[in-house]
């Protein structure tokens, strides 16, 4: 099986010293990553910045920076793939303008004009023209189920999974996760608090079982069952 992943946050320049970004640490994505090499997978990762070692084994590297490095690092490689897995958080907006020089401070207030940036997740079935397992990630506050729901729909995934990051003992920065995961046929189920390692080996599992054709019908406790 061959997987492309996506991991890490984006930065959004602003001017040469600052930009907009968020907390994703990429440790998610990485360890999906690691799971998926470990069980013989060729994987591609399209990464952003991030204080993590890529895992051995890859067929394919890319780091980038920005959502627009990220739109076209991925369009370039999808192709191919059974599987497309968007981990990152990219970033929604960035600035309209790019200061050529830093800004320095002056008035007690300043403004910056923001334009929404590529959005790679939605763009997997209508532009890059992707018939494979899409998987994608959703990172909430609050309405989680609701949320997800309505991006598995309006982005065309076949998996959604979702985690809510107001809690701080899981998600951002974290080595420990819990999920919940969105079927495009309606079932769903969540993955208890666990590390990140476990359930990146859990997700593999379940997107291997799409890509065979028998994860869509089989019922989450035959995902989910224990080896």
């Amino acid at each position: 099986m061959r997987l492309l992943l996506t991991a890490g946050p984006t930065r959004e320049a602003i001017d040469p010293v600052r930009f907009l970004t968020n907390r994703s640490s990429g440790k998610m994505g990485y360890a999906i990553a690691e799971a998926a090499v470990g069980r013989g997978h060729e994987v591609i990762l399209v990464s952003g910045p991030v204080n993590l070692e890529p895992p051995s084994g890859l067929v394919d590297f890319a780091s980038v920076e920005s959502a627009r490095e990220m739109f076209e690092a991925v369009r370039d490689r999808i192709g191919e793939c059974d599987a497309a897995i968007f981990c990152a958080a990219v970033a929604d907006y960035r600035p309209v303008k790019i200061h050529e020089e830093k800004i320095k401070k002056s008035d007690d207030s300043l403004t910056l004009e923001l334009e929404k940036t590529e959005d790679i997740l939605g763009s997997a079935r209508s532009i890059f023209g992707f018939h494979g397992v899409l998987v994608g990630f959703a990172a909430e506050t609050h309405n989680l189920e609701e949320f997800a729901w309505a991006k598995l729909e309006k982005k065309g995934c076949d998996l959604l999974v979702a985690n809510d990051v107001s809690r701080r003992d899981i998600g951002f920065d974290s080595d420990e996760n819990e999920v919940r995961l969105f079927f495009h046929n309606g079932r769903r189920k969540t993955m208890p608090a666990n590390s990140k390692a476990a359930i990146g080996e859990k997700l593999v599992e379940i997107i291997e079982a799409l890509v065979k054709g028998a994860g869509a019908d089989a019922s989450p406790s035959d995902l989910f069952a224990d080896r």
